[in-house]
């Protein structure tokens, strides 16, 4: 009798627990659904991410046109921004890296270069107040293939001349001073201590930058400040903005070397946007493309719509 009681309770007792199984499943999964976690309690993202790829076509083709023009035309507009913020109790270090080129064909003209830019900014920054930050800059500045100058003979026909090569000039800054971020959008550094290079490869173009004949490189030490302010025009627009300038105490201190980036950018749809870029660059040690000007303002604008990619990560 008591081996058939014994039998009949663990019957029960197992027949108890496959029927409590489902529900403590149930409550376990409920649970789960209702559980959140704390905004109070989450890790603060210590690294930022992103960047945008913008990539510009045009063509155009005639055929017994009878207004004229070139039989054939192409250009091309690429362009890349990569960044890295890192921020962390005193801490702070944004690297910023822009890639540009741009390709004009047409059938009298051949093929020209529109755009040509490597530029890579890191700074360093610790906080020394609200706002404030002691920090170094290392900038380098240079190009992705060589350059020429276009003329013509006497005789009319077209004539070209190099005048930059693929990391000649390359533009190479070292700076320390003060940093003011007072927010994520706008910062002012300041250095009087700054060293910079200019060097250029090859010794025959070298002169036009400045860098004695026979040498490949020069050395200037002076005061340098940058500013970059970006602001969101509206829903789609983005207009972002770069100021450098450099002033060197070894010579002509007042005649300043600017470097000054415009773009402003317009979402149309998701992968399409409108650009517009405007860049000026003046260098009082760099010949101008007529000698007999002297130095001068350069200026380079780019506008156009085409295909463009986010790829930011918050």
């Amino acid at each position: 009798m008591k081996k058939q009681c014994t039998f009949i309770l663990f019957i029960f007792i197992t027949g108890l627990c496959m029927a409590q199984d489902p529900t403590v499943k149930g409550l376990k999964d409920e649970a789960a659904k209702t559980i959140k976690k704390d905004p109070a309690d989450t890790i603060h993202k210590t690294w930022k991410l992103g960047g945008l790829f913008n990539l510009n076509i045009n063509q155009g083709t005639l055929s017994n046109w009878s207004a004229g023009g070139d039989k054939f035309s192409f250009s091309l507009n690429a362009y890349l921004n990569v960044f890295a913020y890192y921020k962390k109790d005193k801490h702070s270090w944004d690297n910023n890296l822009d890639l540009a080129y741009g390709i004009v064909n047409t059938t009298s003209l051949g093929s020209r270069k529109a755009s040509d830019r490597i530029d890579l900014l890191s700074k360093y920054g610790y906080a020394i107040a609200p706002k404030w930050n002691v920090a170094t800059l290392f900038n380098l500045r240079t190009q992705f293939t060589n350059g020429y100058s276009y003329s013509k003979t006497t005789a009319g026909a077209d004539t070209s001349n190099i005048i930059s090569k693929t990391f000649a000039p390359a533009n190479v800054l070292l700076s320390l001073g003060l940093d003011y971020k007072p927010n994520d959008n706008f910062s002012v550094f300041i250095s009087p201590l700054t060293e910079r290079w200019v060097i250029v490869g090859d010794s025959a173009i070298a002169p036009l930058y400045g860098v004695l004949p026979g040498k490949k490189a020069k050395n200037e030490l002076g005061a340098f400040v940058t500013v970059n302010y970006t602001a969101k025009l509206g829903a789609n627009f983005v207009y972002k903005s770069r100021l450098d300038l450099f002033s060197n105490y070894k010579q002509k201190p007042q005649n300043i070397d600017i470097y000054w980036t415009n773009a402003l950018t317009a979402k149309l749809t998701r992968y399409i946007n409108f650009s517009f870029n405007l860049d000026m660059i003046y260098d009082d040690d760099t010949k101008n493309i007529n000698p007999a000007k002297g130095p001068a303002p350069q200026w380079l604008q780019l506008m156009g719509i085409g295909f463009a990619y986010n790829f930011n990560k918050k």
